[in-house]
């Protein structure tokens, strides 16, 4: 390697981050890899030496979007050649050899199971990139403990990978098989965060619930959580219907920390369709689960996953998710158009439901979500709810936010502090947030 091309000896790095909050963990993880190899943090690209997005591959906008921004830092590479960019996550794991057809000025290029090895990636990248995508099932990064960045909520990764390969799903061909972090990492985590000020923890998986180490299953998870000093709340994302228990259910309803909100992915309302993106329930199946859960656990609220136009999806297909959200009443959603996906069970099935189409189910499909979400959340108007307060809203005026234990959105006046809790009375509603008075 020569002067043009070679690292200082204290490099700054520029990290940026695309899709979903794993990612957002997984940089954290990348942050702290970095530091201990002697990386700086830069506050913008154009003061790094290197420079990393942290990708998403979910949905093919996302690549777009990331390719668009690595079109831009070639320009910035141009002026600085000496500059390192490099490519992390799932969308290098998914594609990497169209990635590097389309932007074979990359330096570095990364898979989620590779990010312990960056500092060394980074340190012989030259001429030709650096690339390692290999998978790793026993890599869990569990005694590295991320870079979090302030605030009163933590997102903690629970396990990585996933088992379930459902048909629409690139992840566990881009995140590799289950594998979950042992107890004892997590508790140490959890417990230097709540040192930190940290009051909520959120824990990350792509099946969250589907956890397991030896003996310890998700709910009994949870529970040693709960027993933390200085942890108030307890999250999880993204549970999978088919490992919900009946124990998990009763941590819930039993242990005060573990919040009532419970995001439950639907993904289609009708049993044909759901039996082809190899799910493993049934609309029936589900709809019992939720009756269980909102008998179980009074004032939960549940939100969604829903795709449209998944491959053969008919308007009857159509009708019958249009139909479950009624019947269930979320309190909101995260609904996206199908996007076909290489390597996908689904993939060489293609689009049968064209764009346009698409775009107008997804369309109803949020206006309806929209009426559900504001009439739930009228609902609560002159009800009192414990607020966790996060900060200043973002509308500003002297208001502050926080969270309900129902993960809403509460903007409320008063003299306090991130990390206190306010109780608080709802006045008035929109469907994205509560408008509050102190009680």
């Amino acid at each position: 390697m020569n002067d043009r091309t070679a690292i200082p000896a204290h490099p700054r790095v520029y990290l940026e981050t695309y899709g979903c909050q794993m990612n957002v963990a997984d940089s954290q993880t990348v942050s702290a890899v970095l530091r201990r190899a002697g990386y700086l943090s830069a506050d913008a690209a154009e003061d790094a030496d290197v420079v990393l997005l942290n990708t998403c591959a979910i949905r093919e906008h996302a690549e777009e979007k990331v390719l668009h921004r690595l079109r831009e830092l070639a320009r910035l590479k141009q002026s600085r050649p000496e500059m390192k960019l490099g490519l992390l996550g799932c969308m290098a794991q998914h594609n990497r050899v169209a990635i590097m057809e389309k932007a074979a000025f990359l330096d570095v290029v990364a898979g989620p199971d590779s990010y312990r090895r960056l500092p060394e990636m980074l340190g012989r990248a030259g001429f030709d990139a650096s690339i390692d995508v290999r998978l790793d099932r026993a890599e869990t990064y569990a005694d590295i403990t991320p870079d979090y960045g302030g605030g009163v909520r933590a997102y903690v990764t629970a396990m990585r990978g996933c088992d379930k390969f459902c048909a629409f799903c690139v992840v566990p061909f881009v995140r590799g098989r289950e594998r979950s972090i042992p107890p004892s990492d997590l508790m140490r985590e959890i417990g230097e965060l709540a040192g930190r000020g940290v009051k909520e923890v959120v824990l990350l998986g792509q099946t969250v619930n589907a956890y397991r180490f030896r003996d310890t299953g998700f709910s009994e998870l949870l529970r040693m959580i709960a027993s933390i000093g200085g942890i108030e709340r307890i999250r999880f994302t993204s549970p999978h219907p088919g490992d919900v228990s009946e124990s998990l259910i009763e941590a819930m309803a039993t242990e005060p920390k573990v919040q009532p909100h419970l995001h439950l992915p639907l993904q289609s309302g009708s049993d044909r369709i759901l039996a082809a993106m190899e799910r493993g329930y049934t609309v029936a199946e589900y709809l019992a689960l939720v009756a269980r859960v909102r008998a179980a656990i009074p004032g939960v609220a549940i939100s969604t996953d829903i795709i449209a136009g998944f491959h053969g999806e008919e308007e009857s297909d159509f009708e019958a998710t249009t139909a479950v959200m009624r019947a269930v009443g979320y309190d909101s959603a995260f609904m996206f158009k199908y996007s076909v996906r290489e390597h996908t069970r689904a993939f060489r099935l293609g689009d049968s439901v064209s764009e346009e189409e698409k775009s107008r189910r997804l369309i109803a499909l949020i206006a309806l979500q929209e009426e559900m979400s504001i009439a739930r959340n009228r609902a609560t108007i002159g009800r009192e709810f414990p607020v966790l307060v996060e900060g200043p809203a973002r509308r500003g005026g002297g208001m502050m936010a926080g969270k309900t234990p129902q993960f809403k959105t509460a903007i409320f006046a008063v003299d306090t502090v991130a990390g206190d809790t306010v109780n608080v009375r709802v006045d008035s509603a929109s469907s994205h947030s509560l408008m509050c008075s102190i009680a």
